[in-house]
């Protein structure tokens, strides 16, 4: 068009000006080569051997800002499980016009930007339509000149040297007039990663600064990425997760993912495919969580779609594929009936498996299984020949079954093969293994000496398949967990039936299958990894048991669940029905089902798909830490309390590595039983870390813990906002150290609490004394130990209690006390409430003589009668601590615990209460310290009060100011 004429001609003009006339003259070839070169496509949506414009076809992806370049060796599948439950907002949404800007937080210039995505996801169409956009003109006009590569064309090229300038003019028709590009902007993008077979060693591998130096290709990608060469070129690198930390970490500017198609975006693809049929398509498509989640890849959507449209027109809706092995044996049909058809004359009424498609079928098993194996998703001639497959076979097949194996072209005829989905090579490869197996009777699952061990026994499926179970289990990242689920669901007879005549025996039985769904059982009732466990759910769902969930939703609809009697099994498929469910998973509360540190294990996934996870008071040790970590890095949680839980400095050490998570913003830790200790674990974490909030209360940290915790917080790549340090035995030692971090760090921090430490009148004037310097606008504010003003309330004392000194002090007397009637008045015990009720954060302290109960009580306690249920820690609306010179004990439903702690006849009492997290605690108080005494965790339904029983003769209680 001749605005988009305009705009080239405008960018060559600017280049030209710039760097002379040749480098406008490459430009102009290099967009003419590129639009031809990325304007038609050849994707799922069209059909074979049709191309299709890129612009016509092109659908925008749903791509977030963020994450760690770390490597995520789960499976794809389970990859987009977790996706898929990620709550809406979690992430930051961004556009490849803004690829290159950056964090809007950062002034860092973006150099390297690493975008992540599952197979098929549609990463290598988003940067030809990235390519295609700058040589039309239409966005990115701020590079000069744009080089796209796929890292399975450099593989062919493993064996040669070239320099830098060299490899441009091998790839790029017209950039031999030009040798130096140091001046221009250029942008590189390398397509894939993951099929990489060159050696890229960032450790040994020798640096370069010249662009005509030559070495090998490997050794000149490396220094491209490391900015060795052209430091001032920008790089776009795509890969599979499980390849990401190829790249080092500091190499990376911005991590970046494609997550494919959102749920609208799914909606209206199948709208635009099938108009009519839609409502029906996409309601069966919710039915299923696993074909649901799939569809965030555009190519399963066109895989679906192809299915669903053949389904539909031959068959009954009723029949609808629901699994996954059900769609894919579909798949695998309907190809069959198309080549058929195509290319062998036949009509729809005619058998489609003939002799020639069953080898095929074979052959290309063979492939699939073999290099799954390996690992492999691209094959190369000489992979297809250690698999038995010639290249000549190999082009028929991909001319035939073009949406299932697909050859492409390479640079000077170099071929490369591939089928169009890992799931679908995984799907071909079960089908291989289940194949040999009921026709031969050779297990190809298993090890050469369990073939020697087991030559003379009789092979049966079950066999198979618990084989295909114990390797599955054994994956540590799980890359056999879809083949397994394949396998289960080809031994269902239902399917096999969807396979006759390329089956021509079943060897399957419902025994068999009910004794594979025993031994699935078996196994998840053992030490079994938690997303191990939910995929063996899903293989039991692909057998059609659903036993085990059926057990925990009766367990779910009594409210029994609670009561914890569930077995391993059973709570990792509480997991799985809670992944299954269609409502956001926004936050996750452990005590809602059981505060156990065995039951977090096993329903970790849900931990990882959820944005809040609540674990406080959940009897936690260090042992969760570890897994904690491990969620922490791979998901998008945002807020994790693991407040009043015995997590110790060894847990907090291997929780630190999560807590570098882009993601976490909060964390609460207090009363963790962390000491100065984890202070330098934490240090770390708030230099490289976006927390924002961090509870470290109630933690004997001392001034040694907060001076290495300063040296994070002086860190400029610390983002805090909050930090809570009440309870942490912290003096002006430390209080200096903070204000020398907060004066060399200012920005972010705007929430200090210090309540309840001991800062002295010097820490307190350092801290605010920030606040009035011009460079320390955002300091903030801080506070001595802040006590709760609180009355004892007349009202509510019995007659035999006095009180005195402005009603601040309670004392038993034996002379009647002439009080008026009034309802709220304890009329047997010596008992009496304070006048104001408790919220939020309050503290108080107590001096007390002789015995007294010193309590805090909802205010419905019961006033009349003799009733031991209306004493102060005899019931469930009151709790309390006994004073005397005989030691302290804490009170509850009638309830005693001794506490170790001496006594004297008189003493005095600090008490804490945080009101939102249900915490009661109780210290003694010196001139020196607070000694902790006990802690009541619970949840306070109503309004609390403090209250006293002044249980001996002469006892006293006196409120301090």
């Amino acid at each position: 068009s001749v605005t988009e004429w305009s705009r080239l001609q405008s960018s060559e003009l600017c280049l030209c000006l710039h760097s002379g006339n040749r480098s406008g003259v490459l430009q102009r070839k290099l967009k003419r080569e590129l639009q031809q070169k990325c304007q038609c496509v050849f994707e799922g949506v069209a059909k074979a051997g049709s191309p299709a414009l890129l612009q016509q076809i092109y659908t925008e992806l749903y791509i977030t800002e963020g994450g760690a370049s770390e490597v995520n060796q789960e499976h794809e599948v389970r990859l987009m499980e977790i996706a898929s439950r990620k709550p809406g907002g979690a992430e930051t949404a961004i556009t490849c016009e803004d690829m290159f800007k950056g964090p809007a937080d950062t002034e860092a210039p973006v150099r390297t930007v690493l975008t992540k995505g599952v197979a098929g996801i549609g990463k290598t169409l988003l940067t030809q339509k990235f390519s295609l956009d700058w040589a039309e003109g239409k966005a990115h006009q701020d590079v000069q000149l744009l080089f796209p590569f796929t890292f399975r064309a450099l593989n062919v090229l493993k064996d040669r040297s070239f320099s830098l300038v060299q490899l441009l003019h091998h790839f790029f028709r017209g950039t031999e007039e030009v040798s130096s590009f140091e001046e221009l902007q250029l942008l590189f993008i390398f397509d894939g990663l993951d099929e990489c077979r060159l050696p890229l060693d960032f450790t040994q591998t020798k640096a370069l600064t010249e662009p005509t130096e030559s070495a090998s290709v490997e050794e000149l990608l490396v220094n491209l990425i490391r900015g060795s060469l052209l430091p001032s070129a920008r790089l776009w690198i795509t890969t599979r997760p499980a390849a990401a930390n190829q790249i080092p970490a500091e190499c990376v500017s911005m991590v970046t993912e494609v997550r494919g198609f959102s749920d609208p975006q799914k909606e209206l693809y199948f709208r635009n495919r099938f108009r009519d049929e839609a409502h029906t398509i996409i309601s069966h498509i919710k039915t299923s969580r696993s074909l649901h989640i799939m569809c965030f890849m555009p190519v399963f959507c066109w895989i679906l779609s192809t299915v669903l449209e053949h389904v539909l027109k031959t068959r009954e809706r009723a029949e609808l594929p629901k699994t996954l092995t059900q769609m894919y044996i579909h798949f695998l049909v309907v190809q069959a009936k198309v080549k058929n058809i195509k290319y062998e004359g036949g009509s729809e009424t005619d058998p489609h498996w003939s002799p020639e498609t069953r080898k095929m079928v074979k052959s290309l098993g063979k492939l699939a299984f073999e290099q799954l194996q390996k690992g492999n998703l691209i094959f190369y001639e000489s992979d297809l020949s250690e698999c038995g497959l010639d290249a000549a076979a190999a082009s028929v097949y991909s001319g035939v079954f073009t949406q299932v194996f697909r050859e492409e072209p390479g640079l000077y005829q170099d071929k490369v093969y591939c089928f169009i989905h890992l799931s679908v090579q995984e799907f071909l490869a079960a089908l291989h293994v289940h194949q040999t197996f009921v026709h031969t009777g050779v297990n190809l699952l298993y090890t050469k000496t369990q073939k020697f061990t087991l030559l003379r026994v009789k092979p049966k499926l079950k066999h198979l398949h618990q084989t295909a179970v114990d390797q599955a289990l054994q994956s540590t990242n799980g890359h056999l967990d879809l083949f397994l689920r394949f396998l289960l669901g080809l031994s269902l007879p239902t399917n096999q039936t969807l396979l006759q005549g390329l089956l021509t025996q079943t060897g399957s039985s419902s025994q068999t299958n009910q004794e594979t769904a025993e031994y699935i059982k078996q196994k998840l009732s053992e030490e079994v990894s938690a997303e191990r466990s939910i995929n063996l759910l899903h293989c039991l769902n692909e057998l059609n048991d659903g036993s085990l969930v059926e057990q925990v939703q009766q367990y779910l609809s009594s409210g029994r669940l609670s009561e914890g009697g569930l077995s391993p099994a059973q709570w990792s498929a509480l997991a799985f029905i809670l992944l299954s469910s269609e409502e956001a998973l926004e936050q996750f509360e452990l005590k809602k089902y059981c505060a156990s540190e065995e039951v977090l294990l096993r329903l970790l996934p849900v931990v990882k798909a959820s944005n809040k996870a609540l674990l406080s008071s959940c009897n936690l040790s260090e042992s969760s830490c570890e897994a904690l970590s491990s969620v922490l890095s791979s998901s998008s949680l945002t807020v994790l309390d693991l407040s009043k839980n015995d997590l110790k400095d060894s847990g907090l050490k291997m929780l630190s590595v999560g807590l570098k998570s882009p993601h976490c913003k909060l964390e609460q830790l207090s009363s963790c039983n962390l000491s100065e200790s984890s202070c330098e674990a934490l240090s770390s974490v708030l230099s490289s870390s976006s927390l924002s909030v961090l509870d470290l209360s109630k933690n004997d940290l001392k001034d040694s813990g907060l001076k290495m915790l300063s040296v994070g917080l002086k860190s400029p790549h610390c983002k805090l906002e909050q930090l809570r340090l009440s309870w942490c035995l912290i003096s002006e030692e430390g209080c200096a150290a903070l204000a020398s971090a907060l004066r060399s760090n200012p920005s972010h921090l705007t929430d200090l609490d210090l309540s309840f430490n001991h800062p002295g009148d010097t820490g307190v004037k350092l801290l605010t004394a920030l606040q009035e310097e011009p460079h320390c606008q955002g300091a903030p504010g801080t506070a001595e130990t802040d006590f709760t003003e609180l009355s004892l309330d007349p009202n509510t004392a019995f007659r035999y209690i006095k009180l005195s000194d402005n009603n601040k002090k309670a004392t038993h007397v034996r002379e009647y006390q002439p009080y008026p009637d009034h309802q709220d008045r304890f009329d047997r015990w010596f008992q009496l409430l304070c006048d104001t009720g408790l919220t939020g954060r309050c503290y108080w302290e107590v001096q007390w003589s002789g015995r007294v109960f010193i309590s805090v009580s909802y205010r419905g306690i019961k006033r009349k009668g003799g009733d031991y249920d209306s004493l102060f820690g005899y019931n469930d609306q009151s709790w309390s601590l006994d004073c005397s010179e005989y030691g302290f004990s804490v009170w509850h439903e009638d309830k005693q615990t001794r506490l170790p702690q001496p006594c004297s006849s008189s003493g005095t009492v600090g008490v804490f209460v945080d009101c939102a997290a249900g915490s009661l605690s109780f210290y003694t108080v010196s001139s020196e310290e607070l000694i902790h005494l006990h802690t009541f965790n619970t949840t306070f339904t109503q309004t609390l009060i403090p209250g006293f029983w002044l249980y001996g003769d002469d006892s006293s209680v006196s409120l301090s100011d």
